[in-house]
């Protein structure tokens, strides 16, 4: 029998039950912390596999100054009805400050009937002095050159359309086969202008002339009818090259020049050719950027124009050429069929010949074709790059001919905007300004609005599925009922106005009780514009290798948007029509 004293007993004891507990408590925060790490993990599988952002553009971000500015203004709710989820986003074009071109009343660099000589005059000073013109041969062919002429079709087009303001006349040039007939351009912008930019426009004149030579406007013909007027361009080779294509000019080209404000002319040719490497030693002294792959394809525009300008600013922030996949898969939001259509092409909804002239990018197909020809006579090399997470500050200093940065198949992080998140978002800025909407949809824009005269109202009313669904909206449909628009357009909309109904209502006979107040038009009131005889249906055809092209969903809402923002007055549905909330019950924000 051993002998323990009772203190030694409760020492030993003491201890086993520390260390016991010791253990225990070691093996319960183990557990926990496992336990802790597998929800944890589960939590982000379960977020990695339904995140699914359908506007990547109003993901919460932590931007720079600049930065945030231009993703407010994108975000922004200043149109409440036109939001970047269920319309065409606002591009580069839309940053420009309309005043800084305004056409305002007072505006001095408009032609005025001020600044033109009487036309007739020498008819006028003979008849005058009793005589006739001794010049005078009113049976020979009309001279389109000829001064008089030329004053008196100015005149005539600053009387005709005075809801516009001109800026450029160019020189008339022979009409139709009758040679009775001038075709003259020119340069505007409507008065009450609110978005930067001019507009062309051509028209036919029929002219008749006295026995004593002296001229008349017998019409004006209707827009674009001066086919004899455009103007093809010409290869830029400096700043001020086409100037002289107008007579008169009241911006002068010195002033032009000081202002590297860059502002889309609507109505020119377009030449939106593909850019070619001119030689194999400037292709292989070059140095390339090529996105591949990802998960942005078949996604709506918005976010397709949100992977496509990351990539294009770290080409910029790389001093580097831009590869790009002209070839666009148009979402099933969009199409017809309902169904994801590959493709389309960029420059049917983008303009391209201003992203070609403002920066460096070369189409991929012309690119593999050199890189094949040349990859190893030159010894070009390739850098591969395969986790988003590789900012393109280390890339900086990558030698290599070809950056490619290859996106897997997991979904969001194959989204080629990631590249632009976190620390990379205060160095890359998105070079919106030069991404300007499609110039022949905007061609369709300006024809619409020139058969208005530039003198009409606008409304857009929403319908659709928001009115059939009393829930989250409980007042559209009734809202939005013919005799409620009536009502509420009584006090806004002078009776007798243009009014441009911008819908989603498929049946436009829906809106016939306003023709009693008003002249109502609807986009498809102008296909023609888009039709089989049109500028647009050719010269997209021939882009489609003489496959015609359908005026798809995007094009329309494009166009019908635009139309909308040109009208003196803008009545929006959650703003002026309805006080429901444009995004359901109880999702009002006040504007900031």
């Amino acid at each position: 029998m051993h002998n323990h004293s009772p203190s030694l007993l409760l020492n030993r004891t003491g201890s086993f039950r520390a260390d016991a507990l010791g253990h225990t408590a070691l093996h319960l925060v183990g557990n926990l912390c496992f336990a802790l790490f597998v929800v944890g993990v589960l939590a982000f599988s379960i977020i990695a596999a339904t995140y699914r952002p359908d506007d990547p553009l109003l993901l919460p971000s932590s931007p720079s100054a600049a930065s945030a500015k231009i993703t407010a203004f994108l975000t922004s709710s200043t149109n409440a009805t036109f939001r970047p989820d269920d319309a065409p986003l606002r591009t580069g074009e839309d940053f420009l400050n309309a005043s800084s071109s305004s056409a305002s009343t007072d505006d001095p660099a408009a032609i005025h009937l001020a600044d033109l000589p009487d036309s007739n005059s020498s008819s006028a000073a003979a008849t005058a002095a009793g005589g006739d013109r001794t010049d005078c041969d009113d049976a020979a062919p009309l001279n389109c050159a000829d001064p008089e002429v030329f004053h008196l079709m100015m005149r005539a087009t600053i009387e005709s359309f005075r809801d516009a303001h001109f800026y450029r006349f160019g020189k008339p040039v022979r009409g139709g086969d009758g040679g009775g007939s001038c075709d003259m351009a020119w340069r505007f912008r409507p008065k009450d202008a609110k978005r930067a930019g001019f507009y062309k426009d051509y028209r036919r004149f029929e002219i008749t002339r006295s026995r004593s030579c002296v001229y008349s406007i017998v019409r004006i013909g209707d827009y674009h009818t001066g086919v004899n007027a455009r103007k093809k361009k010409k290869p830029k080779k400096g700043a001020n090259d086409g100037a002289d294509e107008f007579a008169i000019n009241k911006i002068p080209v010195s002033s032009q020049a000081s202002v590297p404000l860059v502002v889309p002319v609507v109505g020119e040719s377009v030449n939106d050719s593909l850019p070619v490497v001119e030689s194999e030693g400037k292709f292989s002294s070059s140095r390339y950027l090529i996105y591949s792959g990802g998960g942005d394809r078949c996604k709506n525009m918005n976010h397709y124009l949100w992977s496509f300008l990351c990539a294009l600013g770290e080409a910029q922030y790389l001093n580097r050429t831009l590869v790009m996949d002209l070839t666009i898969c148009l979402s099933s939001k969009y199409s017809s069929t309902n169904q994801d259509e590959e493709g389309k092409d960029f420059r049917f909804y983008f303009d391209f010949e201003h992203l070609r002239d403002s920066a460096s990018v070369l189409d991929q197909r012309q690119f593999w074709n050199d890189w094949a020809l040349w990859q190893k006579k030159d010894k070009l090399s390739l850098h591969l790059v395969e986790d988003f997470r590789v900012t393109p500050m280390k890339l900086a200093k990558v030698k290599g001919t070809l950056i490619m940065r290859k996106f897997g198949a997991v979904e969001p992080d194959n989204y080629w905007y990631r590249v632009c998140e976190g620390e990379t978002e205060s160095v890359i800025q998105r070079p919106w300004h030069l991404i300007w909407k499609s110039p022949r949809l905007m061609d369709i824009v300006s024809g619409i609005a020139s058969r208005l005269k530039w003198d009409f109202d606008s409304v857009h009313v929403v319908r659709g599925e928001k009115a059939s669904n009393a829930q989250q909206w409980p007042n559209l449909a009734t809202d939005t009922s013919p005799a409620a628009l009536l009502s509420t357009l009584r006090d806004k909309i002078e009776d007798g106005r243009h009014l441009y109904i911008a819908t989603d209502e498929p049946d436009t006979s829906f809106f016939d009780p306003l023709k009693d107040k008003y002249s109502t038009h609807f986009l498809d009131d102008f296909k023609d514009l888009w039709g089989e005889n049109s500028d647009w249906y050719e010269e997209t055809r021939k882009l489609n290798n003489g496959i015609p092209v359908e005026f798809d969903g995007y094009m329309r809402g494009e166009v019908d948007t635009e139309v909308f923002l040109r009208g003196k007055k803008q009545l929006e549905t959650f703003n002026d029509l309805t006080g429901d909330c444009k995004d359901g019950v109880n999702t009002c924000r006040t504007a900031s």
